[in-house]
């Protein structure tokens, strides 16, 4: 039987979600895993489910644990970097564990490919227990094949390859100026957002700018940009990051990496290769 950990290094989960947590780790279980939770999961005071330094301790648990072969981050929103200060990276390095999550956990997937070399998974696991695609979502998973095959088209070039960084554009941000911040040389850079708007994703991409990242970088892969989509923002997204990158930078999109409940998983850190 293979043994998961469940965690939530940012925004503690509200009290309400305890049955969908519940079917999830039920979903996990009859799949055949053993299932460990951490102890800091729900609201304990206010959207904190228990300090930086807990929720850090209880990751470490489970990367600890050589019988854990995936951690499942089920939580989001802001306060995941509070965690990074306290993690054992070389602990990290040497575990068994692959760690899960999306969102505001772009902030730990990305510190721990800079500080180990490790590669995570972007994907929120609970994709399995809610909105609209549960039943497809919970076949790619247990097809791990069809779970790690985004769609792309082409915006600019006809091929990609290097190794992924990136994931939601405004928490990428928060590890700039920290060492934390990944090597960006000859990447691959995501980049995706739930929220924000035309000046929102200029002020992203200006500081993308201003850290070098284009002039390091060997392409950008697009996921979605759930409110400016929405919205039907001018300029768009593409037409954004083309001024910003450049004409020379390839791009590829895809509509299967984001907030989308029927979005797809792809590897932080490893290689991806994308033909036209």
């Amino acid at each position: 039987m293979k043994s998961v950990g469940i965690v939530a290094c940012s925004d503690a989960q509200k009290p309400e979600w305890k049955e969908q947590n519940q079917t999830l780790i039920h979903f996990l279980e009859k799949a055949g895993n053993k299932v460990f939770v951490s102890n800091c999961i729900y609201e304990k005071m206010g959207a904190l489910s228990g300090t930086g330094k807990e929720r850090a301790s209880e990751l470490m648990k489970f990367f600890s644990n050589h019988d854990i072969e995936d951690i499942y981050d089920i939580s989001g929103g802001d306060m995941a970097n509070e965690v990074l200060d306290a993690l054992d990276f070389e602990q990290i390095k040497n575990s068994n564990a692959t760690f899960w999550g999306y969102s505001d956990l772009t902030t730990v997937i990305n510190a721990i490919y800079s500080q180990t070399g490790k590669s995570s998974v972007l994907y929120q696991i609970k994709n399995l227990v809610y909105g609209d695609y549960q039943d497809m979502q919970r076949q790619r998973f247990i097809n791990k094949s069809d779970l790690f095959n985004p769609s792309f088209r082409f915006i600019q070039g006809n091929s990609i390859r290097g190794v992924v960084v990136g994931g939601n554009i405004r928490c990428f941000l928060k590890l700039a100026g920290t060492k934390y911040f990944p090597d960006v040389t000859n990447k691959i850079l995501l980049i995706e957002s739930l929220g924000g708007k035309v000046p929102q994703m200029i002020s992203y991409l200006s500081q993308l700018k201003s850290c070098g990242v284009f002039d390091k970088i060997k392409g950008i892969l697009l996921g979605t940009f759930s409110e400016m989509e929405a919205n039907n923002c001018e300029p768009d997204m593409i037409s954004l990051v083309r001024l910003f990158a450049g004409n020379d930078m390839q791009i590829a999109q895809t509509k299967e990496i984001g907030h989308d409940n029927n979005s797809k998983a792809i590897w932080i850190g490893k290689e991806i290769e994308i033909n036209n």
